[in-house]
């Protein structure tokens, strides 16, 4: 097989196009090779490596989607978009999640043309050089689902396809969308995570696309936005559904020719980034509702990937528990340790609202109180009672009730703690403030107002407590 560098192969049967296209592209250093139908395509395919390829819907002799499923499977490396005279947004899709990394519509400007092949050539440049990087971060699990997600993430990371990921809180969206960045070409680029339901409204613009100097009041310098921050790598918009209605059209704006206007300014900028997203809401639903466009649905939800409550997963529960007691114990220092056999019953038992999240903060906190070489159920009691199979043997429910933050009531005599007043307070102190937390998403102003304490109040018992980090 023969390798030529900043190959692309255009495949379409107008021969006058393609000449066009085969112009606009040498002025930017591309060489390109014409095929004009689908069985030419597949022989260029084995002779030749190519960096890329176009080619159109319609061929003479069958579909641009069949050579898309062809180079998928047998050129994995090698993105293809699709070039097409009918701008169907369902077509867009069903090529996309075939495996084509673009969508373009004729008739295609040269300058749109250009800009697209480079998107998808640049990131695959060091590839051709580099080792393949290890996962930085893998998924946690043997079961069904989380095989079947772990499958989808490695067939969709060399991709430049929109990736939706829904899930309740705490499975680990932002976990998987990590891991499709570390398995995609623009690893070496950056991860860029945007909280949409963290942001005040009246600076969501501002953060997102930036600002120049003196455009509202406070703007005493330019500021780059976070969308720019992402430029060669990925843009991870988590909490989608959060962002208000009016900004959702600026951002179905900015995502097609991924360019942006920064607040001030009259330059658009054009920058390189894949687009995830996450929410753990149901966004088919709000569309239907008309709380979510549309267009921006079709636009995000090209491919998505659906993460299971915690509590669905068997025996992942151990698995993960293990995982975060070892991360843990090296964290800080100290010597590993392992689950009681009642320990794990209880784990595998126990119904997890804060999934894998809530599963961390359990293991962290039971670490802070263990002194032996093993974790048992007194570790584990102080999570939610309403959580707790009420016919378990082994469990000390007066201790359970003593310690839950909404069950201060006296309990008997055996409950009371060895440690002493001091200690003990400070256990039921971390513990409402990591139940106000999960409930709250880890939204601290909002976690402040539930506890009707002031922000700086709450800051300063959290790095009393040590979990100002999270």
């Amino acid at each position: 097989m023969s390798t030529q560098a900043s190959l692309v192969l255009l495949v379409d049967d107008e021969y006058d196009l393609c000449l066009v296209m085969q112009m606009a592209l040498s002025r930017i250093g591309i060489k390109t090779h014409i095929a004009h139908n689908l069985a030419q395509a597949k022989h260029f395919f084995n002779e030749y490596q190519y960096q890329a390829c176009l080619t159109d819907l319609n061929l003479p002799d069958g579909s641009g989607l069949e050579l898309v499923k062809y180079t998928v499977q047998h050129f994995p490396n090698t993105p293809i978009a699709v070039l097409t005279g009918f701008g169907n947004m369902e077509i867009a899709i069903t090529a996309l999640k075939a495996g084509a990394f673009d969508f373009v519509a004729k008739p295609i400007q040269q300058q749109q043309l250009q800009q697209m092949i480079q998107r998808s050539i640049r990131p695959m440049m060091p590839a051709l050089h580099q080792p393949r990087l290890p996962e930085e971060q893998p998924l946690i699990g043997q079961s069904a689902e989380i095989e079947a997600l772990r499958h989808a993430v490695k067939r969709i990371a060399h991709t430049t396809t929109p990736v939706f990921i829904g899930g309740e809180s705490g499975t680990g969206k932002e976990v998987v969308a990590q891991l499709i960045h570390q398995l995609s070409h623009r690893r070496n680029g950056p991860f860029v995570v945007i909280n949409c339901a963290a942001m005040a409204e009246e600076r969501i613009e501002s953060v997102l696309f930036g600002h120049q100097k003196g455009s509202f009041y406070g703007a005493n310098q330019n500021k780059q936005g976070l969308f720019a921050s992402a430029h060669g790598g990925t843009l991870f918009l988590d909490e989608i559904a959060e962002l208000p209605l009016g900004l959702q059209a600026k951002l179905l704006r900015a995502l097609p020719e991924q360019k942006i206007r920064p607040l001030g300014s009259d330059q658009e900028i054009a920058l390189d980034f894949r687009i995830l997203s996450a929410s753990h809401q149901n966004l088919e639903t709000l569309v239907q509702q008309g709380k979510f466009r549309h267009d921006l649905f079709y636009r995000l939800h090209v491919f998505d990937l659906f993460l299971p409550p915690l509590r669905q997963r068997g025996h992942d529960i151990l698995m993960l528990a293990t995982y975060f007691i070892e991360q843990l114990c090296l964290e800080w220092g100290i010597a590993q340790k392992s689950l009681t056999e009642h320990a794990q019953k209880f784990l595998l038992g126990y119904h997890y609202t804060g999934n894998v999240r809530e599963l961390r903060n359990m293991i962290e906190c039971a670490l802070t109180r263990c002194d032996a070489e093993q974790i048992d159920l007194i570790h584990l009691q102080t999570t939610n009672p309403d959580k707790i199979h009420r016919d378990h043997p082994t469990i000390n429910h007066d201790a359970v009730s003593l310690i839950h933050p909404n069950r201060l009531e006296p309990a008997s005599s055996s409950a009371i703690p060895e440690e002493g007043l001091q200690l003990f307070l400070l256990r039921v102190e971390r513990e409402i403030l990591l139940n106000t937390l999960s409930i709250t998403r880890w939204n601290r102003t909002l976690a402040a107002k539930k506890l009707r304490m002031s922000f700086r109040s709450l800051r300063y018992r959290l790095k009393k407590l040590g979990l100002d980090h999270e």
